[in-house]
């Protein structure tokens, strides 16, 4: 319902924002505000700002601001509504009564849930009793504990076509009420009316406190028309705007600052029994904007992890095309993939949560995912195609309607396509890997007369020394898939993306691509060979004496193979971070020379601080020996 203005402002007015923030994030007093560490993002430095006089928050790291209500939406996904008679209560403020229709429909829905709530423990009782065994047993082969059972309320429903319509008339549910919930079909010519549900695994359906509003049944036998049967949208449920778990994810997704978006219920069920409890799924639709909305109230960059099969990359491609038009600043998707003909189900029951974590590391940004749905499209071996692909990137770009995401967004397209090659084995091998490495040789951020002072650690770290030499965290990549060739299979195409500064390095990650597109054996003296053959022997040579001593044991041709992967992935991870700020430095920088505002002082201020924050990390990994094993 709407609440008058009035209203709003005397709940402000009798609780400070200090106080409702205060909750969750330790502040202290700073002047005439507060500040603390942002409950939005990791950090080291507080950059959160509380003004109580002006009722609001501000977070520098993150671009967040609001009031006490938005706070509560931000931080605990509750609804506007949610959030206002939350902090009323608190406040001891009356909120306006229902009007007399407001009551009656109230009530309805109130009926309507006490419906849900008996057909749901009857389907329990169902699971259990006499008629429940080859559900129990096809749950039992999905590896599904009684447990797990019990938390997400999966029930049964007998295949007598009258049983929940007679256990619910026994309880006085009228036939009509029934049929209102989408419990039962109606009678149609004298027909008597028969549940919707029969011979089915049952998942109730619940909205954002945890009703349940509907369900979703998954068929026993094979020979049924449709394996998977949702209710129908009834007064309490449109299966376009809630997302199966979200309820029970809420938390979770907040307290990691991230969710993860599968396409079937027993996916999300599975990974939250292995370690993922921050797991929700569309309800057997494409995603929609609604839907999209309340994954981007969970996470502002939420993990899209579909089939890894033909339909699984169009629901990522049909999501892709959802959310151009309603990215913002701070707002975006990531898309994991997962290796052809399996599920995340498939994935959790057979690597456990460490195969599910190296899936989700490996998530690519949205306008990877941009660019390579055109890259399919067909090959470029004339002006004429990629003059075609051009069109079609800026059609798709144009569907931004936030004017300065899009200008970012132009740029990085038009990089992109600036570097395509038209020699026809680099764009074979481009197309393959979903992507076109990028020879991007800018101007140093660290220029002088720079106003970002740096602290000399910093200033000697390789990540951030630009162009003045070979990187030693370049050289200890590359050196590693030199020695790790059969790495290139899962990780071809992280390498591919990954921008190099050293022209070493370029050299060598060329010669292992195109190594990679042509289908060599991934074996170590293969790629030697070819090193010698191309001259480049001694390059890798001296990129190998570059590699520090704390990171020289991923050389070993013996080293342990799981470490090795999370040693990489965490020096990839940091490499691009180190790369992300030296583009979000310059940009800074041009912001307060076009305009000198204490926005934009602000915001290079805060780019120093995630400076500050990198090396910190590059200098607890060296001096703890985490890459190293040490």
């Amino acid at each position: 319902m709407r609440y008058p203005p009035q209203i709003l402002e005397e709940i402000r007015a009798r609780l400070p924002t200090s106080a409702v923030v205060g909750k969750r994030v330790r502040l202290k007093k700073a002047g005439r505000e507060w500040k603390g560490l942002s409950p939005f993002n990791a950090e080291k430095t507080p950059s959160f700002y509380v003004n109580d006089q002006k009722q609001f928050y501000h977070c520098f790291s993150s671009g967040k601001h609001g009031d006490i209500f938005t706070f509560l939406m931000e931080t605990e996904g509750l609804s506007f509504p949610e959030a206002v008679e939350r902090l009323a209560g608190e406040a001891g403020v009356p909120l306006p009564k229902l009007t007399h229709e407001d009551r009656e429909q109230e009530i309805k829905r109130k009926s309507l849930h006490d419906v849900m709530e008996l057909a749901a423990v009857f389907f329990e009782a169902s699971l259990l009793g006499p008629s429940g065994p080859k559900a129990r047993d096809y749950l039992a082969g999905r590896s599904l504990s009684r447990d797990t059972q019990t938390r997400f309320r999966i029930g049964y429903a007998p295949p007598d076509r009258y049983a929940l319509r007679d256990h619910l008339a026994g309880k006085g549910v009228p036939v009509d009420m029934m049929v209102e919930a989408g419990l039962v079909h109606p009678g149609e010519e004298g027909k008597i009316p028969a549940d919707r549900f029969r011979d089915r695994v049952m998942f109730p359906i619940c909205d954002v406190r945890g009703r349940v509003i509907a369900f979703g049944g998954r068929a026993m036998s094979a020979d049924v028309p449709a394996k998977y049967l949702n209710s129908p949208d009834t007064p309490l449920f449109n299966k376009g705007r809630l997302l199966y778990n979200y309820h029970l994810a809420r938390q979770p997704a907040h307290d990691r600052g991230t969710v993860v978006a599968v396409e079937g219920y027993v996916d999300v069920i599975s990974l939250s029994a292995v370690g993922f409890p921050h797991a929700v799924a569309p309800l057997g639709t494409a995603l929609t904007e609604d839907q999209l909305a309340l994954l981007w109230r969970l996470a502002e960059d939420p993990i899209l992890c579909f089939d890894g099969d033909k339909a699984g990359q169009r629901a990522a491609y049909r999501a892709l095309d959802v959310a151009l038009p309603n990215l913002s600043p701070g707002k975006s998707l990531r898309f994991a993939m997962l290796p052809e003909g399996q599920d995340p189900d498939d994935l959790a029951r057979a690597g456990g949560a460490a195969a599910v974590e190296r899936v989700l590391a490996s998530a690519r940004p949205l306008v990877e995912v941009l660019w390579a749905r055109e890259l399919e499209a067909g090959p470029l071996d004339t002006p004429e195609r990629r003059a075609s692909l051009e069109r079609r990137l800026r059609e798709s770009l144009a569907l931004i309607r936030d004017e300065t995401l899009k200008k970012y967004y132009r740029e990085d397209i038009e990089a992109r396509l600036a570097a395509l090659n038209p020699d026809a084995r680099s764009n074979r091998y481009n197309r393959q890997a979903g992507g076109f490495r990028r020879d991007q040789r800018g101007p140093s951020p660290m220029t002088p007369g720079s106003r970002l002072s740096v602290s000399p650690l910093l200033a000697r770290n390789a990540l951030f020394a630009g162009n003045s030499g070979e990187s030693p965290r370049e050289a200890m990549i590359l050196c590693t898939f030199l020695v790790h060739p059969e790495l290139l299979q899962n990780h071809a195409e992280t390498l591919a993306d990954l921008e190099l500064e050293g022209r070493s390095t370029q050299m060598v990650c060329s010669l292992l691509l195109d190594g990679a597109a042509s289908g060599e054996p991934p074996d170590a003296t293969v790629v030697r060979a070819r090193l010698d053959r191309a001259g480049l022997t001694p390059v890798a040579d001296r990129l190998a004496a570059l590699v520090r001593p704390g990171d020289r044991w991923m050389l070993d041709p013996h080293a342990d193979p799981l470490r090795l992967e999370d040693a990489l992935r965490q020096a990839i991870t940091l490499h691009r971070r180190a790369r992300t700020l030296h583009s979000e430095l310059r940009a800074a920088e041009r912001a307060l020379a076009e305009e000198d505002n204490e926005a934009n002082l602000a915001w290079l201020r805060e780019v120093q601080n995630q400076l500050s924050s990198v090396e910190g990390a590059e200098a607890d990994m060296d001096n703890a020996g985490i890459l190293g094993g040490h």
